[in-house]
């Protein structure tokens, strides 16, 4: 019995050292964005912290229970951010206070996550430079009780030939009221969020963010056309940000580039996505979107809180909005599509659909452009090199053009072209999506039903999803 009882003692002191036992910092991690500076600390485990502010001079102050400090701190690279130093200080055993010295004034959001597939438990400092009113909302500190798995460290990006800075726009003035047709260029993943990681350590948030600058370039070069950038350096954005970035910069359309990983390194080839209103086209697709939508959970948000007023009437207009749209993505994913078949494999001849969050847009025709399987050896080393940069991004800016000269917004420069016989109207198409009938797409473009049949040698107005109309030429292009 004695000793029954001396094993449970020992047993429980046991417990009582482990629930004590301090949990460790072991890296800390720093990015600068356009509006803000993000720091993250990586973790051994939970655990719970504050946040507070002194001035004269600016500093923040974070007071972590629990925890002690296993990383130097003198490895950070400030340089442009709003933190000129940062010091910490053992106030107890367990309890580490991290003091952050501020060249100027910002408004601090902290938060933890749990761990996920690529990093353990993590504390993350949002420093932005905005005032409160108008800073990102944040979740408060929220601790999850779950395994602490051993963090998976993420090898350091190789080098990526790329331009150095973003391509400036050409000054050629456009006649009067008439404006550039915007194309938003989304580079997927950065900062926090690696990406897929290739052989070698390649990293895909570098390699996308080449591509996606030597487009702009590309685009920028071209009069009637204006690139601009959702990500311009490397630095975290939320999924859902991005689309509303593309949206104040007035985007006609947003194209999202990656270049992911497949479970077996043999999968290859180039792929183009829209949203799927009903449910991933292929398993490649399905895994594909279960795999970026979890870029959030990897780069650091919190939970997203939609209030509808009119939960009825918001349905109704978003389908009806999400429908114009999606005919555009699939006319012009399969523009793209067919140019990038001429200058790399393709592992889908046809535009794929997949529940893909960046793509939820319901006003703007969105894209997302898979440029290789960074996964596969071959097609990771071509993906490096300036060469197969510059060519897929002829081809994704061949795709688009083709298409906004074939359906150019009412008032931009192409449009005026087009209407005043300076380029050629071409072969105007139609993707068929869910839900859309033969009179709403003949309504759409401003053509008869019977002009429409005949086009396209229709016995009958029944429509398949996907299916390639003709528009007559006598149509006008709507609006997408």
């Amino acid at each position: 019995m004695r000793a029954w009882a001396a094993g449970v003692g020992l047993l429980l002191a046991a417990l009582a050292v482990d629930a004590w036992a301090a949990v460790e910092v072991r890296g800390v991690r720093l990015w600068r964005a356009p509006d803000n500076t993000r720091l993250v600390f990586d973790l051994s485990g939970q655990v719970q912290h504050s946040v507070f502010t002194l001035t004269a001079p600016d500093r923040i102050v974070i007071d972590v229970n629990g925890a002690q400090l296993r990383t130097p701190l003198d490895r950070l690279a400030f340089g442009d951010t709003p933190i000129s130093g940062l010091r910490a200080a053992q106030r107890t055993p367990d309890g580490l206070r991290l003091v952050l010295d501020l060249s100027k004034s910002v408004v601090p959001k902290s938060f933890t996550l749990a761990p996920n597939q690529q990093y353990g438990h993590r504390l993350v400092l949002d420093l932005y430079d905005q005032v409160p009113s108008v800073a990102p909302e944040l979740p408060p500190t929220r601790v999850v009780s779950r395994p602490v798995p051993v963090p998976v460290p993420v090898p350091a990006p190789v080098p990526v030939v790329s331009s150095p800075k973003s391509a400036a726009k050409a000054t050629t003035p456009l006649p009067r009221g008439k404006r550039d047709i915007v194309v938003a260029i989304d580079a997927g993943h950065g900062g926090e969020d690696p990406g897929a990681i290739g052989p070698q350590g390649v990293q895909e948030k570098s390699v996308v963010l080449a591509i996606a600058r030597e487009l702009q370039q590309q685009v920028n070069a071209e009069k009637g056309f204006r690139a601009e950038l959702v990500r311009a350096g490397d630095y975290f954005i939320p999924l859902r940000e991005r689309t509303e970035i593309a949206r104040k910069k007035g985007a006609d359309l947003f194209v999202s580039i990656h270049a992911d990983a497949a479970p077996r390194s043999s999968a290859f080839g180039a792929s183009v996505y829209a949203l799927s209103d009903r449910g991933a086209t292929s398993e490649t697709a399905r895994w594909l979107a279960d795999s970026e939508n979890r870029s959030d959970l990897i780069g650091g948000v919190g939970s997203v809180s939609l209030e509808d007023k009119d939960r009825m009437l918001a349905g109704v207009l978003l389908d009806l909005s999400m429908t114009a749209s999606l005919s555009s993505s699939l006319n012009v994913g399969q523009k793209v599509l067919s140019n990038m078949g001429r200058i790399t494999s393709l592992h889908k001849e046809r535009v794929e659909q997949a529940g893909f969050m960046v793509l939820k847009s319901p006003d703007i025709p969105s894209i997302l452009v898979e440029t290789g399987f960074i996964s596969n050896p071959d097609e990771s080393d071509k993906l490096q090199t300036r060469s197969h940069q510059q060519a897929l991004a002829r081809s994704i800016h061949g795709g688009v053009r083709q298409f906004f000269q074939q359906n150019p917004p009412p008032g931009t420069y192409i449009a005026w072209l087009r209407d005043s016989g300076k380029i050629a109207r071409g072969r105007q198409e139609h993707v068929v999506s869910s839900g859309e009938t033969l009179a709403l797409i003949a309504e759409r473009y401003q053509v008869g039903m019977a002009e429409l049949r005949g086009a396209n040698r229709l016995r009958s107005d029944e429509l398949r999803i996907g299916q390639v109309l003709d528009i007559p030429a006598a149509g006008l292009a709507a609006q997408p």
